[in-house]
């Protein structure tokens, strides 16, 4: 599930920032290509609240990487402001799903863009196979 929230995060920042921003979601040790976005889920959490259903808490950090070292913070806030609307809903697997608790900071002159994208998720119950079963059937004449 994880991946598929991933996948709805970067289609959404592609609408909104379109193709040249890059968007990774492993470590890149070299050859960062700036600007970036950098996608992980930092705190996934499963919480049992009633007999199958589970509450699937995936907190995930953005970090944004700017083009530009001299004016990083303004960039940094003026893209900010732009991930608010554009990651308060995005689709996955097909279903709309609401961003919530969405913060920012800027370290370093990095951007990291807090937000949990929490699940209620039903745990399929397990049935085993029927047994066989035969029944005589005949019509009164």
């Amino acid at each position: 599930m994880i991946n598929s929230i991933i996948a709805g995060i970067s289609i959404a920042l592609n609408k909104e920032f379109g193709d040249g921003y890059k968007k990774y979601t492993e470590e890149v040790k070299q050859g960062l290509e700036e600007p970036c976005f950098f996608i992980s889920c930092i705190h996934p959490t499963h919480r049992l609240l009633r007999g199958r259903r589970y509450l699937q808490g995936n907190m995930f950090c953005i970090q944004y990487f700017p083009a530009d070292e001299g004016q990083a913070r303004e960039e940094c806030n003026a893209v900010a402001g732009r991930m608010f609307p554009c990651l308060e809903w995005i689709t996955v697997n097909g279903v709309l799903v609401r961003g919530t608790g969405m913060n920012t900071g800027i370290e370093d002159g990095i951007l990291n863009f807090f937000v949990n994208y929490d699940l209620l998720v039903r745990k399929a119950e397990d049935t085993g196979p029927m047994e066989e079963i035969s029944e005589n059937v005949s019509a009164k004449g």
